[in-house]
């Protein structure tokens, strides 16, 4: 089973050559590590091309990115991916030895559409941070209700299934968070499976894009009713998933 790695990039020079590092001691010959970026001003760029020729196997792939923010990247990243099933990769964090193996063990029930694995946090230099994993953060678990309150699906944690990007794609406008949204995606066609493995460091420092912390409560009012309307959408799509998959089951029978 081929993997591919999707990683969004900007101006990452600073974590991306430990990162890609530890994910390449994760893939096999055959795997792919695709790094969309959307800015290397901070003179990182020599450092992206350096990674790209010196994997012996050519596994590494730097594109150019859409310059329209983090989700747009990883789109764009995800749409050229190769793979039947895609992990998502920040450029700061560090994967765990296992990771590949373990993840790839749940994907082996073919219902399971998404997998989400727990990870540590750790400062910039690599030091762990408290004795709560992410899991226990954010009382991870499936469920639509519950992970509209409060999302679970982590991307840097996740992989899911190749089957999903004709309904994830485009990722709407209005969707700031495309791991909830492959999520839900996840969970409308088959089921999502939390690994509680910690198979991850995830680095917190004053670069991130993603915070821990709640916003305010307007803040919060009005991204869960821009989420209410994606998933309006989300519902359309997987009901012309399914159309799509019998009217093809249909067509085998009868041939």
């Amino acid at each position: 089973m081929k993997i591919s790695v999707a990683l969004a990039y900007y101006n990452g020079g600073t974590y991306i050559r430990e990162q890609v590092a530890s994910i390449l001691s994760e893939l096999q010959e055959e795997d792919e590590l695709l790094i969309s970026v959307d800015s290397c001003e901070d003179g990182s760029k020599k450092i992206l091309k350096e990674l790209s020729l010196e994997d012996r196997y050519g596994r590494v792939r730097v594109i150019r990115g859409p310059g329209f923010g983090v989700v747009k990247n990883f789109e764009n990243a995800i749409r050229k991916c190769k793979g039947d099933i895609i992990f998502l990769s920040d450029q700061d964090d560090i994967w765990l030895p296992g990771k590949r193996k373990s993840v790839l063990a749940a994907f082996e029930d073919g219902k399971v559409m998404a997998v989400v694995h727990d990870a540590m946090l750790v400062d910039q230099n690599g030091e762990q941070i408290g004795k709560k994993t992410m899991f226990s953060l954010r009382h991870s678990r499936p469920g639509k209700i519950k992970n509209f309150i409060k999302n679970s699906y982590v991307g840097c944690c996740m992989a899911f299934r190749r089957e999903l990007i004709p309904v994830i794609m485009p990722i709407p406008k209005k969707m700031y968070m495309h791991d909830f949204w492959i999520g839900m995606a996840a969970e409308s066609i088959g089921r999502s499976v939390m690994l509680n493995n910690v198979l991850l460091l995830y680095r917190r420092h004053d670069e991130n894009v993603t915070d821990l912390q709640h916003g305010s409560i307007r803040f919060m009012i009005r991204k869960r009713m821009r989420i209410l309307n994606c998933m309006i959408l989300l519902r359309f799509r997987v009901r012309q998933y399914k159309k799509s998959r019998n009217n093809k089951g249909k067509e085998r029978v009868q041939v």
